[in-house]
C-alpha cells in the first residue's frame, strides 16, 4: 500500500508535464476534484494539484524539447546526485541533471534502459505527497516495458526493489516493493509486459476512485478519452486507462474489498 511515510525507492512525488498547464488543471479539477494552486512567480508555471489542501500532485509547463504531454513518477533517493550517476553507469540515460529546485529538494529526470522516463526527488523541505491511497489520489504505479526482469535489475540496482510475480489474465505481473520493510506492506506498484503494437515504455500512475465508470465517463465529457475501458481484474478491482485533453495518459482504480 502507498504511504506517505517514504523511504528509498518509494514513489514520493507525480506531476503533469502539459502544454496548456490552465486547461489541464480545469480538466483534472471536473474529473478527479483537484484544486490548483501555483508553487508562486518563480516556479515557472509550476503549480500544485490539492485535495482538501493536501497536495496529490503537481502540474508544469513542457520544459524538455521535443516531450509530450505525459505524468512523470518520482522515486525518493537519499542522493539524486549518487542515483543519476548510477544510473548512467547500470545503462540507463540522464536527461537533465540533478539540480536545486529552490530549498523544496533536489531532482533529476532519467530514463531506464528500455526507454521509461522517470525522475528522483531527494527531499529538501517538501518529503513529497501530503496524500496517498485514498480516493482521486495516488496508489499505484505501474511499468510498462519488453523485458520486465531485466529491466527490474536496473531498478533494484538503484533503489534495491524487490519483487513477487503473480499470474494475470495473459501475462506474469510483478509486485514491486522498497527494500525495507514487509514485502507485502511495502508493495508500491507492478510491472507488466508491452501489450499490443505500437505501446511503448513509461510508467502509468494509478488514482484510486469510488467508481472506475463515472470518472471515465467524466473524463469524456471534459475533453479526454478513454484508452482502455473500465473492467474488472479479479482480487484487484475496477480499472480504466485514461488521457487528458493533451492525451497524457494516467489510470484509475476502484480497489476490490478487502476480504
Amino acid at each position: 500500500m502507498l504511504g506517505t511515510q517514504f523511504t528509498k525507492g518509494s514513489p514520493n512525488w507525480i506531476d503533469l508535464g502539459s502544454p496548456d498547464t490552465a486547461a489541464a488543471a480545469a480538466f483534472y479539477g471536473a474529473v478527479l476534484g483537484w484544486e490548483f494552486r501555483s508553487a508562486g512567480p518563480d516556479a515557472g508555471g509550476y503549480g500544485f494539484f490539492q485535495q482538501d489542501g493536501a497536495t496529490v500532485g503537481a502540474v508544469g509547463p513542457l520544459t524538455e524539447e521535443g516531450a509530450r504531454s505525459a505524468w512523470t513518477v518520482y522515486f525518493q533517493t537519499p542522493d539524486a546526485d549518487a542515483t543519476q550517476k548510477t544510473a548512467e553507469t547500470a545503462g540507463g540515460t540522464v536527461r537533465v541533471e540533478a539540480f536545486d529546485v529552490m530549498d523544496a529538494g533536489r531532482m533529476a529526470c532519467l530514463t531506464d534502459p528500455a526507454g521509461a522516463e522517470f525522475a528522483v526527488w531527494q527531499p529538501g523541505q517538501v518529503r513529497g505527497l501530503e496524500r496517498t491511497s485514498s480516493p482521486n489520489t495516488l496508489v499505484w504505479a505501474e511499468l510498462h516495458v519488453p523485458e520486465p526482469e531485466s529491466t527490474l535489475g536496473f531498478y533494484r540496482t538503484l533503489f534495491g526493489w524487490r519483487w513477487a510475480s503473480m499470474d494475470a489474465p495473459g501475462m506474469t505481473y510483478r509486485v514491486i516493493s522498497t527494500a525495507e520493510g514487509d514485502q507485502q506492506d511495502t508493495s508500491f506498484g507492478g510491472v507488466a509486459e508491452l501489450q499490443g503494437e505500437g505501446e511503448r515504455s513509461r510508467w502509468i500512475p494509478y488514482f484510486a476512485v469510488e467508481d472506475a465508470d463515472a470518472i471515465s465517463l467524466a473524463a469524456q465529457g471534459n475533453g479526454g478519452s478513454v484508452v482502455l475501458p473500465a473492467a474488472d481484474i479479479p482480487d484487484v478491482g475496477r480499472i480504466a486507462w485514461l488521457a487528458d485533453p493533451f492525451g497524457a495518459v494516467f489510470a484509475v482504480l476502484k480497489p476490490a474489498p478487502m476480504g
